[in-house]
């Protein structure tokens, strides 16, 4: 695997090949942005193209003060709530008041009767059911491994707003999982 800069210069000479790796190496970060933020397939799979379009625009201006997945990150995301804003679906700040974070969501004991494999595939469909700021917050951090440094970078948020959607996007995660369990529980 070629490193960054590398590729990125390669690009930039006008390589299609490299191109074509880079889009291959970010495509997974793009599609988990895009299609966290998004839920129809047909605007994701033309939203993600649109991302690596606007990434092969603007590639030139990249100046590496930050990791490139990073910079993608932060185009995926953008384009995703803009192309929101333009559905007008509310991707309104909410108030930061929030300042305890927890680092993991707990699952009650009930949860133990179920696979490991089915719990996650619950979870996951849980998270699809949160608001488009909530899941994009959840998937930086937890499926991409963000720092909330990259992820303020990346969304354009104030950390405290990154760790408030975070608190509550995993206390409403939480209250689902709580849901859905105790309606299992009862059938």
């Amino acid at each position: 695997m070629i490193d960054d800069k590398a590729l990125v210069a390669q690009v930039l000479q006008g390589d299609r090949q490299a191109f074509r790796m880079l889009i291959k190496q970010h495509e997974k970060l793009v599609s988990h942005m895009i299609g966290r933020l998004v839920n129809t397939p047909e605007d994701r799979e033309e939203l993600c193209q649109d991302v690596f379009l606007k990434v092969f625009d603007k590639l030139n201006e990249f100046t590496f003060q930050s990791k490139l997945s990073t910079w993608i990150a932060t185009i995926a995301y953008r384009h995703g709530i803009n192309h929101l804003r333009k559905q007008k679906l509310n991707v309104s700040d909410l108030p930061e008041d929030e300042t305890t974070i927890e680092r993991f969501i707990t699952i009650d004991d009930a949860s133990e009767k179920l696979a490991e494999k089915e719990i996650e595939e619950i979870v996951l469909s849980l998270i699809e059911e949160l608001p488009p700021h909530y899941k994009g917050i959840l998937t930086l951090y937890h499926v991409q491994e963000m720092t909330y440094p990259e992820i303020v970078e990346i969304t354009g948020l104030p950390e405290g707003t990154v760790k408030n959607y975070l608190f509550r996007a995993r206390q409403l995660l939480k209250e689902k999982v709580k849901q859905y369990l105790g309606k299992e529980a009862t059938l």
